[in-house]
């Protein structure tokens, strides 16, 4: 019999009198006088070290468990994670409208700023080249953005000169723009990164100022009756890709960072382009400049992988497209077309050459081509610009074009000529090799001049009245 009191829940040892242990169970010796047993009380440190070594080895062991059931839930919140950064990706996608708004909303007021200095040194440009050769590069923190289906119906309609152009935003120009490259073939033919191509007209479209007239959208106006002009005269079947791809480049380049003030300011008021330039073409030249400043950025560099022969090539011709929409040279260019229209040949690089220097001048002052509603606000746009023009060289005492001074023209009186003497001969020209535009082209020029001058005819009798 044991004697003696314990604790409840006290710990305890059995020994026997030589001091080995005795199990405690039911085949343990009876315990008798001469053969005591003594009861020892365990220690209580020792009792909670052992447990809480106990208590270690099994949250060790849930921990490993835990860890091993949560793959799946790891997963999850991986997943969702990734869903949650493409929606703040597409968020900040949808936030570039308004930051173009704000920015371009900076560059007028930093335009009106420098009209009203009346400094006739600078004419202000986004680019300036320093005297050590660096220069300022366009840089996008988001290169993409919003994504927009094509719908069958606009995809014909970007094939022909009555798109209305007024009808879309810029991000859905971008997406038109996007989309021409594609379905030219020009992504496979010069093997361009599609997410490159994004970043790039991203930078082409943030470089286009807020002029009037001299826009982003002006640009799109250009390069979709590019591609309208490459359907029509299913140029596919007789250019190389590359010269359809220069052709498109050019379009969406011609006039990047222009800055409201046409080519006889920047030579009469000595700007800082024109004195660069030795007032040769400087605006165009300047437009070739920042195209490239952009195209020698690596994120935007859509000829990246074509080889450094093959590049300097394009260069060379999109340069040569630029610089031809300079209207001082319509002239010598529509004679260089005249001369070989009549016995023209595709397989000869000149002719193409020659060819492509009057598309990209028809495409750039093509808009009497669309209907009426749609060119007419065109119109109006070019008049501000020309009297934002006049009214500075006023201030400054510099000549004035007749053509762009608000004392003196009129709607009609400015397109009349225009019509009649540039565009028409021009598009009749062309008409020579490609009859078939004659019907969508040519005939709405007619119609266009017949139009402005039935409204001169009807101002001269308000004026006798």
């Amino acid at each position: 019999m044991l004697m003696g009191r314990c604790r409840r829940n006290s710990a305890i040892k059995i020994v026997n009198p030589e001091g080995a242990l005795v199990s405690v169970d039911a085949t343990m010796p009876t315990n008798s006088p001469n053969f005591l047993y003594k009861v020892i009380p365990l220690s209580t440190g020792q009792s909670e070290e052992r447990e809480d070594m106990f208590q270690s080895v099994l949250s060790q062991v849930a921990e490993q468990f835990t860890r091993a059931f949560r793959i799946n839930e790891l997963k999850t919140e991986v997943t969702n994670r990734l869903v949650a950064l493409e929606k703040r990706v597409e968020m900040e996608g949808l936030k570039v409208v308004e930051i173009e708004k704000c920015k371009n909303d900076l560059r007028k007021l930093r335009d009106e700023v420098t009209s009203r200095g009346g400094s006739r040194v600078n004419c202000s440009c986004k680019y300036n080249f320093s005297d050590d050769g660096k220069k300022v590069t366009p840089r996008r923190d988001v290169p993409t953005y919003p994504k927009y289906t094509l719908s069958q119906e606009t995809i014909e309609a970007l094939k022909k000169p009555t798109f209305d152009v007024w009808h879309w935003e810029h991000n859905e120009m971008l997406s038109c723009l996007e989309f021409m490259y594609h379905d030219l073939g020009l992504v496979k033919e010069f093997n361009m990164n599609p997410i490159i191509l994004k970043r790039w007209l991203l930078a082409i479209q943030e470089n286009y100022r807020n002029n009037p007239f001299h826009n982003f959208r002006h640009s799109f106006c250009v390069s979709q009756m590019m591609y309208g002009m490459i359907q029509l005269c299913n140029l596919q079947g007789k250019m190389t890709l590359t010269d359809l791809g220069i052709l498109m480049t050019a379009a969406v380049c011609h006039d990047l960072d222009h800055p409201g003030y046409n080519n006889t300011y920047q030579i009469n008021a000595r700007t800082e382009l024109a004195v660069r330039y030795n007032d040769i073409s400087p605006l165009e030249n300047h437009h070739c400049a920042v195209a490239f400043q952009i195209l020698s950025l690596p994120e935007c560099n859509i000829f990246a992988n074509i080889d450094p022969e093959a590049f300097k090539k394009v260069r060379q011709a999109i340069i040569t497209l630029i610089l031809a929409t300079d209207m001082a040279r319509h002239g010598e260019i529509l004679d260089g077309f005249k001369q070989k229209v009549d016995h023209f040949d595709f397989a000869n690089e000149e002719h193409v050459l020659c060819l492509k220097r009057v598309l990209i001048k028809c495409c750039d002052i093509s808009n009497e081509v669309r209907p009426t509603e749609v060119a007419e606000p065109w119109v109006d746009c070019l008049l501000e610009e020309y009297f934002m023009q006049s009214d500075r060289e006023k201030s400054e005492g510099l000549p004035v074009a007749p053509f762009m001074d608000r004392d003196k023209v009129t709607k009609p009186t400015a397109q009349i000529g225009f019509i009649k003497f540039v565009l028409i001969p021009m598009f009749e020209t062309v008409m020579k090799l490609f009859p078939q535009i004659e019907e969508i082209m040519v005939q709405p020029l007619r119609d266009s001049r017949d139009h402005y001058e039935e409204l001169k005819q009807l101002e001269d009798s308000m004026t006798e009245v």
